[in-house]
């Protein structure tokens, strides 16, 4: 239901919210527009190269490339989720409509929540890839990989459909003005009229159980493959080991540790301030990074990058 009506907010209807998006006045704001124009450019151009790349080279066509090309199709969902609207809020509108906000918060928990189940198939996928290589080609074969991506989106509407529907259920006669750039849970609790521990629960909780599960596998996952990694005789197979799961790693790393400052800390709701900053990287530096991290890092991404150059130009 839209929220109630308390009288004129700032001339918007009771059907709109505002995004106050970040202080500062218009040279801040112009500073602003042009990195986040820069780095949304940098996102899709990353992206889509990794998706074409992938799909064009036959030698790229194994599970691992798989989850990578559907890891950069999140990435650029998930920044166009956030991006388009928050350059607008710069320079001209800064009002959502209800139906605006509830779509982009479900879309944005969707592709969040996919892609932080997705990341943690990639590290089982390692898993299996070097510590039973042997079982890879069955375990990991085209059917299992495609159920297993098809879970992590059912993971990533659960959570959606869960948070959406607690969220938006709330009354917000306090006010219409939504501390953030785009509709995130922490600045809609507190605009909320009405006892939201219930929703911070559930946040907390769901948050937390996704959280700890997906680190759980990770780690796992990657406490194997290190003693295989130390087992190993080969410098060179050590080294071309650590070369591939460090890029994920890496991804990982820097994902899961923005997210918990948001999401799996009660604090999260009162620091929105900060809570901005720290959303500015999951949402757009990471998908942004991505792309540059698998490609720069990965001899095989290199090739197949070097190969289609070559195929564009003898054409």
């Amino acid at each position: 239901m839209p929220p109630h009506s308390n009288g004129n907010l700032s001339g918007v209807s009771w059907q709109e919210f505002v995004l106050v998006g970040f202080e500062g006045g218009p040279e801040t704001q112009s500073l602003l527009f042009v990195v986040f124009l820069a780095i949304y450019m940098v996102t899709l151009l990353g992206n889509l190269t990794m998706i074409v790349v992938i799909t064009l080279d036959a030698r790229l066509h194994s599970p691992m490339y798989f989850f990578l090309k559907n890891l950069s199709f999140l990435d650029l969902c998930y920044s166009s989720v956030i991006a388009p609207k928050a350059l607008t809020t710069f320079f001209s509108s800064k009002i959502i409509t209800f139906t605006g906000c509830a779509t982009q918060f479900f879309s944005f928990l969707l592709m969040g929540t996919t892609e932080s189940f997705l990341l943690a198939v990639m590290a089982y996928d390692r898993f299996v890839a070097i510590c039973s290589p042997l079982r890879y080609p069955i375990t990991m074969r085209p059917s299992a990989c495609a159920y297993l991506v098809l879970g992590t989106y059912c993971g990533g509407c659960f959570n959606s459909i869960v948070q959406t529907s607690f969220t938006f259920s709330l009354p917000f006669c306090s006010s219409n003005r939504i501390d953030h750039f785009f509709c995130d849970v922490p600045p809609l609790l507190r605009i909320a009229c009405t006892d939201t521990a219930l929703n911070k629960l559930v946040m907390f909780g769901i948050c937390g159980i996704i959280i700890v599960s997906t680190t759980l596998v990770v780690l796992m996952s990657y406490g194997y493959i290190t003693v295989t990694i130390l087992r190993m005789r080969s410098a060179a197979g050590r080294r071309k080991v650590f070369s591939t799961c460090g890029s994920h790693l890496t991804t990982v790393s820097i994902f899961y540790g923005t997210v918990f400052v948001i999401y799996a800390q009660p604090a999260a709701v009162e620091y929105m301030e900060k809570g901005k900053v720290v959303s500015i990287f999951y949402t757009q530096v990471i998908p942004m990074l991505n792309p540059l991290i698998y490609s720069l890092r990965n001899k095989d991404v290199k090739e197949a990058l070097r190969r289609l150059g070559q195929r564009h130009v003898a054409t």
